[in-house]
């Protein structure tokens, strides 16, 4: 992953967001979110909840009753699904919320 921050001009400090995902190991929806995340080199916290009810109880808790995967979370912050991921990518919000200024920008909307 080194080789591609250095390719891609990104360093240490642009991706230090906590990003979560809720996923089915076999969703393709979910697959191709966590490759857009691979790609921009976010490291993130994977759940896996394939089976487990509990789990995707806390995981629509958190997700204002969605109980779709993929659900994802930037710095406590619920993003939506996979469509909205790269919605966000398009519109060049994603990197901003992914960076350092990101995460200042939203603490102070709080």
């Amino acid at each position: 992953m080194q080789f591609f921050d250095f390719l891609l001009g990104r360093t240490s400090d642009q991706l230090n967001s906590n990003v979560e995902i809720y996923t089915w190991q076999t969703c393709p929806y979910c697959i191709r979110a966590k490759l857009l995340l691979r790609w921009k080199g976010v490291k993130f916290t994977d759940y896996k909840i394939d089976g487990d009810g509990a789990a995707r109880v806390r995981m629509a808790n958190r997700a204002n009753g969605r109980r779709t995967v993929p659900q994802i979370f930037i710095n406590d912050q619920h993003i939506g699904g996979c469509d909205e991921l790269y919605a966000l990518d398009r519109e060049g919000k994603l990197d901003l919320m992914l960076s350092e200024e990101g995460k200042i920008g939203m603490r102070e909307k709080e």
